[in-house]
């Protein structure tokens, strides 16, 4: 039967002073009809990745706001899981090859996970490809059904597209963390775009005493009382590890004493990412300002928020990447960050906030300069990332999103997908936004957006955004002397 997952009761009460309290008035407005609705998340773990630790913060607040809500994960044997994590890998675009075998070993979980009960429940979320095909596997009965997809599927390998194309149509809904990420040929009205969003009372993102987090850095070898870059990352290609160790070589030459951390969380099981640590170590040549640290090592949770902390700049330069969440983490400290235009990056530290996006290696190292050398530059840029994060990337935001997703799908509303249709939401990365600095009239509407960037591509092409506008919007941006504000 599915797992239920325990979680410790916690209160959105303490988000106060903490997350805008306009945001927090709003999220209780949007829970206050849904009290006593029942809801369902399931998902394949309770620990580890993203999506667990999401759960474990926002399942017991949405239960704290009014909502009955639980949290199941699905059983399934090595071969099930060893199936559906390359069949991911094949939705982001790897060249997977897939044997009928697998394909019916992850058609027979989803039949064997569909016939336990999830019955009663006013909406079901199942979350990535490990549950996807339950829906179709037993029928939706008189709940509604949201798949929330927390990878990027825009360019997927054709075979795996199409196999998980095929459990889609019954859902009501599917959930993306950006609208770049949404799949071929999904219909527009839908597709919900809910960014992502960190819990700053989660241990990586819990107030740290200066002195513990130096303690921290000392014991792992780096000195507190040198100047530190670090990268969070996954010893991956993608990643780009070496580009990194690169760009510091370069900015060490200007900046002497300069420290580079590269902290990863490694898997025992995880080969790739061992051979490519083995040659990150082997190409580093013993160079005593890179330290190569890994959570086996004893990095973990309260380690990473010791690095975000106390390094002058953290850099991420991935040559793909999805939402990157890690962004908004170190950001949330008040550390500038230097970052590749890929992915979730630019949403997070859009118009210059927080960090500088590169699109190389010269300009990542020539960033990394600016930055060590002008630390008022450098201390500006992380007050206004802070806030940008306290705005759009706290937990209450995200619920936010969700529950006006939930309560549209309640009422049963047409193109509930339509980001005008709720109040205070930016059309282009579909996030509530509170503050009206952004607030635009197009063709007799007024829309808000969370950034200047995110205006700037709803002007570029207004229909692609917003349903049923047309063409009317182009006509009306074209009478507006000077073109659109």
């Amino acid at each position: 039967m599915l797992e239920s997952v325990r979680v410790t009761a916690r209160s959105i009460d303490r988000y106060c002073g903490v997350a805008p309290e306009r945001q927090l008035e709003a999220l209780r407005r949007a829970a206050a009809p849904l009290q006593g609705a029942r809801v369902l998340h399931v998902n394949a773990t309770p620990y580890g990745g993203r999506v667990s630790e999401l759960l474990r913060s926002t399942v017991p607040l949405l239960n704290d706001l009014g909502l009955v809500v639980d949290w199941r994960v699905i059983p399934g044997d090595g071969a099930f899981f060893s199936t559906t994590k390359k069949f991911e890998s094949a939705l982001q675009g790897a060249p997977e090859a897939f044997s009928a075998g697998e394909r019916e070993a992850y058609l027979q979980s989803c039949r064997r996970n569909a016939g336990h009960s999830v019955e009663g429940y006013d909406f079901v979320f199942l979350h990535d490809l490990p549950p996807a095909a339950i829906l179709e596997c037993r029928g939706r009965g008189k709940g509604h059904w949201i798949w929330c997809c927390h990878i990027d599927t825009s360019t997927p390998q054709p075979e795996a597209w199409t196999l998980v194309r095929a459990h889609l149509d019954p859902f009501d809904a599917a959930v993306f963390t950006l609208k770049d990420f949404v799949g071929p040929d999904l219909p527009g009205e839908r597709v919900a775009v809910i960014p992502l969003a960190i819990d700053p009372f989660n241990p990586r993102n819990m107030e740290l005493d200066d002195d513990t987090a130096r303690t921290v850095l000392e014991w792992t070898g780096v000195r507190a009382d040198r100047p530190l870059v670090t990268q969070f990352t996954d010893f991956d290609p993608w990643k780009d590890p070496l580009g990194v160790v690169l760009a510091f070589r370069e900015a060490r030459r200007a900046v002497p004493g300069l420290q580079l951390a590269l902290v990863a969380s490694m898997a025992p099981g995880a080969p790739g990412a061992w051979e490519v640590y083995r040659d990150v170590r082997d190409a580093t040549g013993g160079d005593p300002d890179i330290h190569l640290l890994i959570s086996l090592a004893g990095v973990g949770s309260v380690g990473v928020n010791a690095f975000q902390r106390q390094s002058q700049v953290v850099v991420q330069k991935p040559l793909r990447e999805g939402f990157a969440l890690m962004v908004s983490e170190t950001l949330w400290k008040g550390t500038p960050i230097v970052a590749s235009r890929v992915g979730g990056i630019p949403l997070q530290i859009a118009d210059r906030v927080g960090g500088v996006l590169v699109d190389s290696i010269a300009d990542c190292t020539e960033a990394l300069v600016t930055l060590l050398r002008d630390e008022a530059e450098a201390r500006e840029l992380g007050e206004v990332g802070r806030e940008r994060v306290r705005w759009q990337f706290l937990l209450p935001r995200f619920l936010l999103d969700e529950l006006e997703l939930v309560n549209a799908l309640a009422d049963g509303r047409d193109r509930w997908a339509d980001p005008s249709r709720f109040a205070g939401r930016d059309p282009v990365c579909g996030m509530a936004v509170a503050d009206a600095e952004l607030d635009h009239a197009w063709a007799g509407r007024r829309f808000r957006f969370c950034s200047e960037a995110c205006r700037a591509d709803f002007e570029a092409a207004p229909s692609r955004f917003v349903a049923g506008l047309g063409d009317a919007i182009s006509v009306a941006a074209g009478r507006e002397e000077g073109g659109p504000r």
